[in-house]
């Protein structure tokens, strides 16, 4: 009977070396697809190279929908629109652009601490307004208006925050 508690325990011994053996094996296969070469990162080149090609697809994808006959002109890219502008705020960044005289909201972007509480992008109405809020107190507000001036958006702070 001695035998016996020397075999079962030779066995957990056994089952416990091929557990860490396969554990490290699927490891090792694992970091291998995380982290070989196909995932390294890109240069700046890279990554400009990789835009271009991004917007070039977006603006050739616009122009036959804008040729359909509507007499409506594609949307200009916001690399192409001089009258795109990003407008900092204590409550977060916002890109804003003149369509003619109206202004837009192209993006509203919170800092750390903030929420987009409100947009109204704009150019339909003539108006394009928003609002950050703060996370830790809700009376904490950044509210705003972009406007156009000589075809350049600008950004005008309500001052009842």
């Amino acid at each position: 009977m001695t035998r016996r508690p020397l075999l079962v325990t030779a066995g957990w011994i056994g089952a416990a070396v091929l557990a860490v053996l396969v554990g490290l094996a699927a490891i090792s296969v694992i970091g291998n697809g995380l982290t070989g070469s196909e995932a390294r990162p890109l240069s700046a080149a890279e990554v400009a190279d990789e835009l271009a090609r991004q917007q070039a697809s977006v603006v050739a994808s616009a122009v036959p929908s804008a040729s359909a006959g509507t007499g409506t002109r594609p949307p200009a890219s916001p690399s192409t629109t001089a009258g795109t502008r990003t407008l900092p705020t204590r409550g977060g960044t916002v890109v804003g652009r003149c369509a003619g005289s109206r202004p837009e909201i192209v993006s509203m972007s919170p800092k750390q601490g903030f929420e987009l509480h409100e947009r109204d992008r704009g150019p339909q109405d003539g108006e394009a307004e928003g609002e950050f809020r703060g996370l830790a107190d809700n009376h904490d507000r950044v509210k705003f208006d972009v406007v156009c001036a000589a075809g350049r958006p600008g950004l005008v702070l309500d001052r009842e925050d």
